[in-house]
């Protein structure tokens, strides 16, 4: 059985892309991640739908911490899922990877805010778990691919597969799949992507799922609604420092700098004598463990970047490996930006410079720059350093 599928934006239009179609040109036996949200029970639904041979997976990798303030609902989204999977008649099961996902998610968060970076842990746990373990332990078990709950969609060819943003431009989640492979893309579906959040809701109803109302999730991936704070209040000591201006005067003292971001105006507790105006993070200086604030202005130093180099570069397919301009998405629902990319090779790996056709601003080392040939992902890499305005 093969058929032709053409995918359309909320406007109805098809989407500008090179090739136009293609995907799914015949059943597979699908694992999906099920987290006990709509979205996923959607995805599965629409799959057994289609006639594929679907089970359905509750990734379990954490627990409530006794430390840690905040919900991790994990016992009633796997009871959310469950009741899904027997409404729609699939297989299901809890896969237990905690260990797996301490060690490559977890590590990867403490670690970077401890050396002073802005790490991303929904980009790492799509890489490292869903797209990562999950997958191996699918293979593993006889399925031929995983699917999950993701607003992007998937244009297949006879040379690759590609990722293209979500039909929904609210909902789109191509960003969070920047460091995914080729063969991690080959072997995954995006069963709605080319729906809006809205039908999502209807479908589910359509199909009689029991969390059709449930809200969307928030908070850290697959740890739940827990303050980012909170979380690394339990993980790292607090390390006092000072707070200082650009010039160096003394304004305040900071908890620690792993609890502030660059472009931070709230929870700094530095009064502005200012009218109308707030302090910004600028700058944090790891070596004088001091963070540093200015009034912000159009025109604030060290706020805006012009450029940056990026590292430990992943393509989802063809890796760029000349001189080209492109676009970028600088972080999680900033509009795509047109960017000269110049990659050159280093004594660990590619990276790649960066020029921005406009500055961005707040931009920290350590968080995902996910790059886009229009509509299409092409991969993405993380910000080693930036270059200021």
């Amino acid at each position: 059985m093969s058929f032709l599928m053409l995918y359309f934006d909320n406007t109805g239009k098809t989407l500008d892309v090179p090739i136009i179609v293609i995907y799914l040109a015949q059943m597979r036996k699908i694992l999906v991640a099920m987290s006990g949200g709509v979205d996923s029970s959607v995805a599965a639904a629409l799959l057994k739908e289609q006639g594929h041979d679907v089970s359905g997976a509750y990734m379990k990798n954490w627990i409530n911490e006794p430390n840690i303030i905040g919900n991790c609902p994990w016992q009633e989204d796997i009871e959310d899922a469950s009741a899904v999977a027997k409404e729609i008649k699939i297989d299901f099961e809890i896969v237990n990877l905690m260990q797996e996902y301490k060690d490559r998610v977890v590590k990867y968060l403490i670690d970077g805010y401890a050396e002073g970076i802005t790490p991303n842990p929904d980009v790492m746990c799509n890489r490292e778990m869903k797209f990562g373990v999950l997958l191996d332990y699918a293979l593993e078990n006889g399925f031929e691919a995983i699917a999950t709950g993701h607003y992007c969609q998937k244009l297949a060819s006879n040379d690759s597969s590609e990722i293209l943003e979500g039909a929904d431009p609210n909902k789109d989640q191509s960003y969070f799949l920047a460091l995914l492979n080729q063969e991690q893309i080959d072997r995954s579906e995006f069963p709605i992507g080319h729906l809006i959040k809205s039908d999502v809701r209807n479908e589910a109803k359509r199909f009689r799922l029991p969390n059709f109302k449930k809200k969307d999730s928030q908070g850290i991936c697959f740890i739940g609604e827990v303050k980012m704070s909170d979380f690394l209040d339990a993980h790292l000591p607090q390390k006092p420092g000072e707070i200082i201006s650009l010039d160096g005067k003394l304004l305040g003292e900071h908890r620690g700098l792993h609890y502030y971001t660059l472009g931070q105006r709230k929870g700094i507790r530095v009064p502005s004598n200012t009218p109308n105006k707030a302090y910004v993070v600028v700058e944090k200086r790891i070596n004088t463990n001091q963070l540093v604030i200015a009034l912000e202005e159009p025109n604030t130093p060290l706020l805006y970047a012009e450029g940056a180099k990026i590292c430990q570069l992943s393509f989802t397919s063809t890796p760029l490996k000349e001189s080209r301009v492109i676009q970028a998405r600088p972080r999680y629902r900033a509009p795509r930006v047109d960017i000269k990319y110049t990659p050159e090779e280093s004594a660990h790996g590619m990276i790649a410079t960066i020029q921005f056709s406009r500055p961005q601003r707040a931009l920290a080392p350590g968080q995902i720059c996910a790059f886009y040939d229009g509509q299409k992902l092409l991969g993405g890499g993380i910000f080693q350093e930036i270059f200021h305005a």
